[in-house]
C-alpha cells in the first residue's frame, strides 16, 4: 500500500471515528430515555441515506470528473475542512476553547428528552433524534470520503476506512456505554486536522501541475510541517496569550 493510501486510510479512519463517537453519545442518548428500538432505527435509516449518497454521488465524481479539476477542487475543500479541524484542535490544546464534553451532552440530551415518556416501543422523538444526530455527524463523514476518495482514485478504499470505524466505535460504544470522555477526541482531531491539511495542499498542487519530490512520500513531509506548526502555535498560544478562565455556553459544543 503506498504511502497516500495509508494516510487516505488514518485520515478517514480518525475522522470517521470522531464523528461516530458524537453521533453514538446521541444515539445512546435516545435510546436510555426513549427507548432502544426506535433509536437504533433512527440511527440504521440514517445510515442507510448516507451510503446511498456516498454511492449516488462518488461513482460519478470518480468517472466523470477530470482527475487535475477534481484535485484542485477537493484539495481546496481538505484545506478548509482541514484548517478548521486543526484551528479548534489547537485552540483547544492551548486552554483557548473548552475541550468536547460528551458526557455532558449526553445527560443535557437525556434530561431534554426524558420530559415525557414514550408511549409505545416505537418512538417517533426518539427515532428522530437518532436519526438526525447519525445523519448531521455523518455528512462530514461522507464528504471526506468522497473528497480524499474520488481525487484518489480509491473512493472504496475510503468508504471500507469509514465502515471499519463505524465499527469499531459501533463495538466499544456497546462495552463501555457512556464512558465516552476517555476517548482522546481532541487528540483525534488534532491528527485528522492535520492530515486533511496536508492532502489538500498536496492535492491542489498536483491537479495545478506541480511535481512534488518523491512523490507519495511527500506527503509524509506535510505531514511533518504540519505537525510542527501546529506544536509551535499550541506553545506559543499557552505562553502569550490569556486563556479563558470560564468556557462559554456555546463552547459546549
Amino acid at each position: 500500500m503506498s504511502t497516500s493510501a495509508v494516510i487516505l486510510v488514518l485520515a478517514v479512519f480518525g475522522a470517521s471515528a470522531v464523528e461516530m463517537v458524537e453521533a453514538l453519545t446521541i444515539v445512546l442518548a435516545a435510546g436510555v430515555s426513549r427507548g432502544w428500538r426506535s433509536a437504533f432505527e433512527g440511527a440504521a435509516a440514517a445510515a442507510v441515506v448516507l451510503a446511498v449518497l456516498v454511492a449516488a454521488v462518488g461513482v460519478p465524481l470518480v468517472h466523470l470528473v477530470p482527475l487535475n479539476v477534481l484535485r484542485v477542487v477537493i484539495g481546496g475543500l481538505l484545506l478548509v475542512l482541514g484548517l478548521n479541524w486543526l484551528r479548534k484542535a489547537i485552540l483547544r490544546a492551548s486552554g483557548h476553547k473548552a475541550l468536547h464534553d460528551e458526557d455532558a451532552i449526553y445527560e443535557k440530551t437525556v434530561s431534554s428528552l426524558s420530559s415525557s415518556k414514550p408511549a409505545s416501543s416505537r418512538d417517533a422523538v426518539g427515532f428522530t433524534v437518532a436519526f438526525k444526530g447519525v445523519l448531521l455527524e455523518g455528512l462530514e463523514v461522507v464528504m471526506i470520503v468522497l473528497t480524499l476518495g474520488s481525487s484518489s482514485r480509491r473512493l472504496g478504499l475510503a468508504a471500507g476506512a469509514a465502515a471499519a470505524a463505524v465499527v469499531v466505535v459501533g463495538v466499544v460504544g456497546a462495552i463501555v456505554g457512556r464512558q465516552l470522555s476517555e476517548v482522546p477526541e481532541n487528540a483525534m482531531k488534532m491528527g485528522v486536522g492535520i492530515m486533511l491539511t496536508s492532502f489538500g495542499v498536496f492535492w491542489v498542487g498536483e491537479g495545478s501541475g506541480l511535481r512534488w519530490p518523491g512523490s507519495d512520500l511527500f506527503l509524509l513531509a506535510l505531514v511533518a510541517l504540519f505537525v510542527a506548526t501546529a506544536a509551535g502555535s499550541i506553545r506559543l498560544m499557552r505562553r502569550a496569550l490569556p486563556r479563558a478562565t470560564e468556557p462559554a455556553p456555546e463552547q459546549v459544543r
